[in-house]
């Protein structure tokens, strides 16, 4: 491995773990107790800086780990190379094929992981394949890989426990509203330089990420629009100050277009064909489904990359429109994800998750949730680091409220 690509890894790695209190103060515990010695971890997930401070984690807590990423173009290869100078199996590189991608997956289950951290649902779903491991559990953090989840559970096929992550208040309250709302507006300011104030963003989704990219979207200026196939969000998003419509009304009047969906064809030819000239599209659901990449092909009489990550697809009268990232996740292709401290509360659920699920009488096939405990442990540590103290209940209250 190249010496200089593994010092630029280790530092971003370091700049990471200087702002993650709540996994440094596990570390210490886990150093200690060794909770997940005698397990082999098997990890998908985004490879980059803070991931790898939970890979370090887990394996200081006695397990061995084993990693690859759960999207090629999120890997980040220096810090691939500097969690593998630590001892790290690592299967990953920025930009792999989707042949390569898949035989990354398979050398991580080859190394017969009893638990499973995944990212999105692909190791989950490619292990179903391998009769014979025998898992004990694990986690998924996302609401695509948690939906896949509970429709193998939903059809009798789930063969081991896992734990919905992504569904912990400590979870989709921080990160999924304000890790997703910051993290993609900073990859599309990054690789686009453009304005955002006085400018039409349009928010496909208005579920907890679809809420933070919204949020932020006012916040630096602009007037948002937002697409909704659930009643309730809708309302939700009228009573927060926002426009409600139908996609192929709002795409004409969109200056951005984020969407935040996890659903496939969210943005479809017809509504392509009716974008405004200058519209700026990307993608802050898991898979690059959301926006329909073949739609822009046949509409387009050319298409060029005009700038690092941006693909210009010119129409036949004249209109232009531009694809970030090739739409893949916006805020890990064309930035560094999530804020670090953001990962640091998800990263503490799914540390103690894992170490749950050792500690405990082994469950049966289906989807659990994350204790309360946790969750509420979580939180502690975590007004802990930042020196705030709360009230508690007195005893008489809690017998007034019947706890």
């Amino acid at each position: 491995m190249e010496t200089g690509l593994i010092e630029r890894g280790k530092k971003k790695i370091e700049w990471a773990a200087t702002h993650m209190p709540l996994l440094a103060r596990l570390r210490g515990k886990f150093d200690e107790d060794k909770p997940l010695s005698g397990h082999r971890i098997g990890m998908s997930i985004h490879l980059e800086a803070k991931t790898a401070c939970l890979a370090l984690l887990l394996r200081a807590g006695g397990a061995q780990v084993a990693v690859t990423g759960s999207n090629p173009l999120s890997t980040q290869d220096d810090v691939a190379s500097a969690l593998a100078s630590e001892g790290i199996a690592v299967h990953a590189k920025h930009g792999a094929s989707e042949a390569e991608y898949f035989d990354d997956l398979r050398s991580v289950l080859a190394t017969e992981p009893d638990l499973i951290l995944d990212d999105g649902g692909d190791l989950v779903k490619l292990l179903h394949s391998y009769v014979s491991l025998q898992i004990r559990g694990g986690c998924e953090e996302t609401t695509t890989g948690v939906h896949r989840l509970r429709i193998l559970e939903r059809e009798g096929k789930l063969r081991f426990p896992m734990y919905a992550v992504n569904d912990a208040k400590m979870k989709y309250l921080f990160d999924n509203r304000y890790g997703t709302g910051q993290s993609v507006w900073d990859g599309i300011m990054r690789s686009t330089n453009l304005l955002v104030a006085g400018k039409n963003v349009l928010v496909a989704g208005y579920g907890w990420c679809g809420r933070g990219i919204a949020m932020r979207a006012s916040g630096l200026g602009a007037r948002v629009l937002v697409c909704e196939v659930d009643p309730v969000r809708a309302v939700e998003a009228v009573m927060d100050g926002f426009w409600v419509g139908n996609m192929e009304e709002m795409i004409e009047r969109a200056d951005f277009l984020i969407a935040a969906t996890g659903c496939s064809d969210v943005v479809t030819e017809g509504a392509l064909s009716r974008a405004k000239d200058g519209l700026v599209m990307a993608n802050a659901g898991h898979f690059d489904v959301e926006i329909d990449k073949r739609a822009l092909t046949v509409l387009a009489v050319r298409q060029e990359e005009v700038r690092d990550g941006i693909r210009q697809f010119t129409f036949e009268d004249g209109r232009k429109v531009y694809l970030l990232g090739d739409g893949r996740l916006v805020n890990l292709v064309l930035g560094d994800g999530h804020p670090v401290e953001i990962m640091d509360i998800s990263f503490a659920l799914q540390a103690l998750t894992l170490q749950h699920i050792v500690e405990t009488d082994p469950l049966s096939p289906a989807v659990y949730g994350v204790p309360g405990r946790i969750d509420q442990r979580v939180a502690e540590m975590k007004l802990a680091s930042l020196g705030i103290g709360i009230d508690s209940l007195t005893p008489d209250q809690s017998a007034y409220l019947g706890l």
